[in-house]
């Protein structure tokens, strides 16, 4: 297994994004292989300071840098070079199995829809977060910031992707999947939501377990939480600013330190043809670190080959 990883995006890179991969390396098996997407001079200094074997990576050479500032669709166009632009080049021909970045997520997501391109059958890709409970499984809230508006068929393959990514990454048989909305009944919420919970209580493609609130985010009633990208990045959000809060209180609790994005790396986006996942700008070494070790996992289990499968037989 190869995984990509652009070492110029982020807002703390090359540094953290090199000393992430060293990092990273200590915990993977030893047939997979990171390649490093970026400055060659840089990749081997940061090595040496580490007193690291930088024959240990692959190395592609680039200075060039698609900046956070910048806009995503020329920059990506004109920017051959770029870091990322390589990522998905080498990713587009096979080169790699995964790749990863932390730099300009408009840019990532222009070459997940442009030169990955969406899997047959799915209309909207997403991105998913997942949301610690204290059950210790986590929950899958989608979409969390790709698509602000959704119809109700976007909706409801939001619960497809969401029941594959439970049973393909965390392992769990059987996912429960719930509509988020304004209130339990059958009958509350918008057009959309209303529309999109006939279509998900009709389907064979997931479990299906009704309408969850606000509230039932850190709840066991769901294992996959469905929403639009508008509602599902405020309710990341809220959750960020609860843990920025106790942080900033002192208040010491393990539960609540797994909100620190240092412990979950980065996102897929889902319903595309591989796998590619996106990192906080602020990451730092440790976040780093575990974005290749998500990435790692998200091709080991074979998350994109199941969304195409299921995305065949799919009668909806």
């Amino acid at each position: 297994m190869r995984i990509g990883i652009d070492i110029l995006g982020g807002d703390f890179a090359p540094e953290a994004t090199v000393r992430g991969a060293i990092m990273a390396t200590k915990s993977l098996p030893a047939d997979v292989r990171l390649v490093l997407i970026g400055d060659e001079n840089s990749i081997r200094l940061i090595c040496q300071r580490e007193h690291f074997d930088p024959s240990v990576f692959d190395i592609v050479h680039t200075t060039e840098l698609i900046e956070m500032g910048e806009h995503p669709a020329k920059a990506f166009i004109q920017k051959q070079e770029a870091s990322v632009v390589k990522g998905f080049k080498l990713l587009a021909r096979g080169d790699i199995d995964g790749f990863a970045s932390a730099g300009n997520t408009g840019a990532m997501m222009v070459g997940a829809m442009q030169v990955i391109k969406s899997i047959p059958g799915v209309i909207r890709p997403c991105i998913a977060a997942m949301v610690p409970r204290p059950s210790g499984k986590p929950l899958i809230l989608l979409d969390v910031g790709l698509n602000p508006d959704c119809e109700q068929e976007e909706l409801n393959q939001y619960g497809i992707l969401g029941n594959i990514y439970a049973r393909q990454v965390l392992g769990i048989e059987t996912p429960r999947v719930g509509l988020l909305n304004i209130g339990e009944e059958e009958s509350k919420g918008n057009l959309v939501t209303k529309a999109a919970y006939q279509l998900m209580k009709d389907s064979i493609m997931f479990k299906f377990v009704g309408n969850l609130e606000g509230t039932d985010l850190f709840s066991d009633k769901a294992d996959v939480m469905v929403c639009d990208g508008f509602v599902g990045n405020i309710m990341l959000k809220e959750a960020e600013a609860f843990y920025n809060m106790i942080r900033k209180r002192k208040i010491l609790d393990d539960f609540f330190e797994n909100f620190n994005f240092e412990n979950h790396g980065g996102t897929p986006v889902l319903g595309i043809n591989a796998p590619v996942m996106i990192a906080h700008g602020i990451s730092n070494d440790k976040a780093i670190k575990t974005l290749i070790l998500q990435t790692t996992e998200v091709v080991k289990g074979k998350l994109c080959e199941k969304i195409k499968e299921t995305f065949k037989e799919c009668p909806e």
